[in-house]
């Protein structure tokens, strides 16, 4: 692989350099009150830059493995390149899924790389290829879990990492489920008959769009989510209590 082909792009290390200014700006504050500017704007900041970065890592993920295993195209396309503008339509695959992140707190999928599927090797590198997404979101919640517990830091840093972290579970539940559309589905297709993935194919559009109506209008169906990704969350070793905090300074209009 050539070196050039993986160089991360300045709007990735942007979007890094925005991230650690709102841990700074976090870390800085009066974490004594959620109701600090100081802090609302550090978590702000740190919450929505490292969604943006975790976004972009995730459609790496993909396109990474698609690469190894066959789809040389990714490269072409700039898929390697770690540039969040490849990766999405700018309103419909980021802005829009950063204000539903900012006002429901549910981290909805928002970028997407095409892959030549027909060029891939085999159907376990089919099925990989879907997986390594969520996996590299999964992968993200345990290092900052990890970096939360390990590393002694101010309040206000440690609130805002921790809801960065559980946003990465949350958004590897989200997407490992097996609904047409999300990345669950497209690790299964591959061994399904003809006949279902052209159900699959007919439903990929609208299928994601009915469960988020579900996971906002019908409680019970939200109730389950969440449950879920708290426990993986708790099974990774993340408290639930700061990450709510931080959720709440997040959220701070409500």
């Amino acid at each position: 692989m050539r070196r050039s082909a993986v160089r991360p792009s300045p709007i990735f290390l942007a979007l890094l350099a925005v991230t650690v200014v709102g841990g700074v700006l976090a870390a800085l504050s009066d974490a004594e009150t959620t109701r600090d500017p100081l802090l609302i704007a550090g978590v702000f900041i740190l919450v929505l830059g490292g969604w943006a970065v975790s976004l972009t890592l995730h459609e790496f993920g993909h396109a990474i493995v698609a690469f190894r295993g066959g789809d040389h195209e990714v490269a072409i396309k700039g898929y390697l390149n770690m540039d969040i503008r490849r990766y999405t339509d700018p309103v419909f695959s980021l802005v829009l899924p950063l204000i539903i992140l900012a006002i429901g707190g549910i981290p909805l999928p928002g970028g997407a790389v095409w892959i030549n599927r027909w060029a891939l090797r085999s159907r376990a590198v089919s099925t990989w290829v879907s997986l390594a997404g969520p996996l590299s979101n999964l992968a993200l919640g345990i290092l900052l879990t990890i970096a939360v517990i390990v590393i002694p830091m101010p309040v206000g840093l440690l609130i805002g990492l921790s809801y960065l972290a559980l946003l990465q579970v949350l958004t590897f539940v989200l997407n490992i489920l097996p609904v047409p559309g999300l990345d669950g589905y497209g690790a299964i297709e591959p061994y399904l008959s003809p006949e279902a993935r052209e159900f699959g194919a007919k439903a990929r559009p609208w299928a994601p769009l009915i469960l988020f109506a579900l996971l906002f209008a019908v409680p019970p169906v939200a109730d389950v989510f969440f449950n879920i990704s708290y426990a993986v969350f708790d099974l990774i070793g993340g408290e639930k209590y700061p990450a709510q905090l931080g959720a709440i300074t997040f959220q701070f209009w409500r």
